[in-house]
């Protein structure tokens, strides 16, 4: 079987974490292709995701490499032994890869933690509120192709009603939800949604007013996503040419840090409610 050519986040976080566990133990590609019998080019695209590997050869390797946290082997065997495809594979090839990535890690996310400055989360966007973003984007995009955006992103909701869903935490700042991305009714239509979902029971919804003045992780868009075990946590940053994604320990460390600064300048979630529903009602 050719290597994939383009691996998705979870493949790509699963090799990532193969390849420290190696380094950490002192050994070569090389090395580790001896244990498995293999070639070393092997365990490279394993390493780099364009490969998958079966759950007993990581337990091999994780055993050679004297790794001493068993939840964490247990977690990649379960990574490696999941080879199902999720609903967002139904839009590979017709958008760009990140956006099938975002879903994916948010599907198989443990915890959730959202924080934006000028833009609703996206999964809690409702499909005016998207699509006027989506008509923003320079250059313009086709018709058909914000349709088939605004599409996935509703659909990224689905991650919330699963039976045993997340929890799922964002931070939004007074900017974002003054932000009249469609016009009045587009807004005020996007506030009430807003109200609706934080009233869910896994849903904590706050808000950052500018009363706050300056915080931590301004004119960031921060997602932080919780694996099994915090080695196997990653963060999304959006720009303006697409995703990045975070997975080292240190930055990821640092990341949650931010995270909880952040929660200093937040309103609690009965005064947000408030907060977004007196907005909605200046619209």
């Amino acid at each position: 079987m050719p290597p994939r050519s383009n691996p998705t986040i979870r493949q790509r976080r699963l090799g990532a974490a193969l390849r420290q566990l190696r380094e950490q133990a002192g050994m070569s590609a090389s090395d580790a292709a001896a244990l498995l019998g293999v070639d070393r080019t092997r365990i490279s695209n394993t390493e780099a995701g364009r490969f998958g590997i079966s759950a007993a050869r990581l337990r091999t390797l994780a055993c050679n490499y004297r790794c001493p946290d068993p939840a964490l082997v247990e977690a990649l065997a379960d990574m490696a032994r999941d080879r199902t495809k999720g609903w967002w594979e139904e839009y590979r090839g017709l958008l760009p890869a990140f956006f099938l990535d975002i879903a994916e890690l948010e599907w198989h996310a443990n915890k959730l933690r959202n924080a934006l400055t000028s833009h609703i989360p996206g999964m809690l966007q409702t499909s005016d509120h998207a699509r006027a973003i989506f008509k923003l984007v320079i250059p313009e995009l086709p018709a058909d192709e914000v349709d088939i955006r605004v599409a996935h992103r509703l659909q990224r909701r689905r991650v919330l009603d699963r039976r045993s869903p997340p929890a799922y935490e964002a931070v939004i700042h007074e900017s974002a939800l003054r932000m009249q991305f469609g016009g009045r009714a587009v807004a005020r239509a996007q506030l009430t949604y807003l109200l609706e979902v934080s009233e869910h029971p896994h849903v904590t919804l706050r808000v950052i007013p500018f009363s706050a003045g300056g915080f931590s992780g301004a004119g960031q868009t921060i997602l932080y996503a919780c694996g099994p075990v915090p080695q196997l946590d990653t963060v999304q940053l959006d720009s303006s040419h697409g995703s990045l994604f975070i997975d080292s320990e240190m930055q990821l460390a640092n990341y949650r840090e931010l995270l909880d600064k952040m929660d200093h300048s937040v309103l609690d979630e009965g005064a947000s409610r408030k907060f977004i529903h007196d907005i909605a009602q200046e619209l």
